[in-house]
């Protein structure tokens, strides 16, 4: 048998991205369902990627069980190497990274995107922190925004429409938000902060110290203003998802509602927000999803409006810098 006739064939690096995210991210999951099967093997493959880039970087499984890391620079290194390959189109015998050849080949994905991805993990690699809300804004858009225009991209929208792509990185970023409200208590115990040092200088806490029980009360006064900023873009990523077809609609509209519950329920729960991991429930997903369904079949009735200019947007030559 030849060695290109032992490589794994498509149907099994999907299979494999489809158990990933299975296990990664039962939200993600459960809204990818509702894509039509070639939109939803290209999402797949795309999760399983960016979710082995975060585990590599972070010494985890599957988002779970973060550590620090002493060899931060060589395992971004790894990242680079393995990512150029696969945009390359090379076999890189890795079932993630090939999931990427794959679904860049499929897509025409700019090859910019995965590398402002993988700028989001060499900003941690650094131990860097943000100082400002913009600071805030630009590593969410590496980490998270960023992947909204890829998944953009894979349902089909030019890499040229910019509007479009502004829409989907609202999204990102309102996912990532969200995220950071949720984590505060988990990143601080591995070194990291994510708060801006402006904000926690309003707030009379010092890095390091900020998720420390008695800070609790202020903790959740930043919690809540990160709540808050989540729902700006949220709901610009909705104006956009409604020029997306129906089934990309449903998913995306599915998603907004699963993750905006999860800065919400942050912010409702004040300084007990971090007594356990906020997560929503089985229940909770089908409603979003049913309530998604609802407004995808009206998504033509939603009113197309500029975006807003005070939101925050990526500066291309920062991002590729």
């Amino acid at each position: 048998m030849s060695d290109h006739a032992a490589l794994p064939t498509r149907e099994a690096i999907v299979a494999t991205a489809g158990e990933t995210i299975a296990k990664g991210s039962k939200s993600f999951a459960a809204a990818s369902r509702l894509f039509d099967r070639r939109t939803r093997e290209r999402a797949w493959l795309l999760y399983a990627w960016c979710r082995a880039c975060d585990d590599i970087a972070d010494g985890q499984e599957l988002g779970h069980g973060m550590e620090r890391v002493e060899d931060g620079p060589a395992r971004l290194a790894l990242i680079r190497d393995a990512t150029a390959k696969a945009l390359a189109g090379e076999v890189v015998g890795d079932p993630a990274f090939d999931a990427l050849r794959i679904v860049a080949a499929e897509t025409h994905l700019p090859h910019r995107m995965a590398n402002d991805l993988i700028e989001g993990f060499a900003l941690d690699a650094r131990d860097w922190r943000p100082r400002t809300e913009a600071d805030l804004l630009t590593y969410c858009y590496h980490v998270a925004g960023v992947v909204g225009e890829m998944m953009a991209v894979v349902m089909g929208v030019d890499p040229e429409d910019e509007a479009t792509l502004a829409r989907a990185c609202d999204l990102g970023l309102a996912f990532q938000l969200a995220n950071i409200a949720r984590d505060i208590e988990e990143d601080g115990r591995v070194g990291r902060c994510y708060l801006p040092i402006e904000w926690l200088v309003e707030m009379d806490m010092a890095p390091g110290d900020h998720f420390k029980p008695w800070n609790r009360q202020r903790l959740a006064v930043l919690a809540r203003r990160l709540a808050r900023m989540a729902e700006r873009y949220e709901a610009s990523a909705r104006v956009g998802a409604a020029k997306l077809p129906f089934r990309s609609a449903w998913a995306v509209l599915s998603a907004a509602h699963i993750y905006g519950g999860i800065a919400r329920k942050v912010a409702a729960a004040g300084e007990h927000a971090w007594d356990h991991r906020i997560s929503t429930s089985r229940a909770e997903k089908l409603a979003s999803v049913a309530r998604a369904f609802g407004e995808a079949m009206n998504r033509g009735r939603i009113a197309q409006r500029p975006r807003d200019p005070q939101l925050w947007t990526p500066r291309r030559d920062v991002a590729n810098g």
